[in-house]
């Protein structure tokens, strides 16, 4: 589906569904240097179970067209805008990594349409190696490296993927590699950046969701602590030998406990 935004063409991908504004919104936000793909078969299974689903490509990311956006805020308010072009008013917020910050900006904005809050591998802050941030800057392969090395936990090191035949580190990769030049750099420079996440915390209303891995070590659970203690009403689930990224390691439980949650507010 493509959604025009401020005057540039926006993908999202609807799980196979025509995207209907009159039923449960659901957003799903990838994070730093990836795009809708991250959430393929959460996106599949939503949009069949009793949701309308947008897994987005942010600005400059996947299918969408640019510039990317610098700052969480921006892609924050970006959301909303999103959403407002596509007919619908409320929805529930789902993000992994940078899009977990970028979910819960956003729903610190308009706490009052956001149903629920769903943080996938998140953290009260998500600092990033000067190391990394250069090599991202210059689209150096080895940033790439690093980012699959240290994202995948070690068991997704060995293979083991719920879907036959799928070599995670090779695709994550891949992905990273095939993005437009600049904007993993732009991505990471803005996580980096955003010190705003335990006051934004303060603001949330809804129900929220904790996906954390326990082999996680780029946001290990300890780091979504503050987050936890600043949230009204939250929800903490640590899935055993999961890296950070969750959704591609983990794609069945990270269903199971996103479902469950979701069932869980809304009776």
């Amino acid at each position: 589906m493509d959604i025009n935004v401020n005057g540039a063409a926006v993908f999202a991908h609807t799980g196979g569904k025509p995207f209907d504004p009159a039923q449960p919104v659901l957003v799903l936000i990838h994070g730093a240097g990836t795009d809708h793909t991250f959430w393929g078969l959460q996106t599949r299974f939503f949009s069949h179970h009793g949701y309308t689903v947008l897994a987005v490509d942010l600005p400059g990311h996947g299918r969408s067209e640019g510039p990317a956006l610098d700052t969480l805020d921006a892609l924050a308010e970006w959301v909303w805008q999103m959403l407002d072009a596509a007919g619908a008013k409320q929805a529930t917020l789902a993000g992994h990594s940078m899009g977990s910050l970028i979910a819960l900006a956003a729903a610190a904005k308009q706490p009052e349409n956001t149903r629920a809050l769903v943080m996938v591998g998140t953290a009260e802050r998500i600092a990033v190696h000067e190391d990394l941030l250069a090599a991202g800057k210059s689209s150096d392969p080895r940033a790439f490296d690093m980012i699959t090395d240290w994202g995948f936990g070690k068991p997704s090191h060995l293979g083991g993927h719920q879907a036959p035949g799928l070599w995670m580190l090779g695709c994550g990769r891949e992905l990273l590699r095939a993005g437009t030049p600049g904007v993993l750099g732009t991505d990471l420079a803005a996580c980096d950046a955003y010190g705003g996440a335990v006051e934004a915390a303060k603001k949330i209303t809804c129900p929220v969701l904790m996906l954390l891995g326990a082999g996680d070590r780029m946001t290990p659970p300890r780091t979504a602590k503050a987050l936890t203690e600043a949230l009204a009403q939250v929800e903490t689930e640590i899935l055993p030998a999961t890296g950070h990224m969750i959704m591609v390691e983990r794609p069945n439980e990270t269903i199971d406990a996103i479902d469950g949650f979701l069932r869980r507010v809304a009776a």
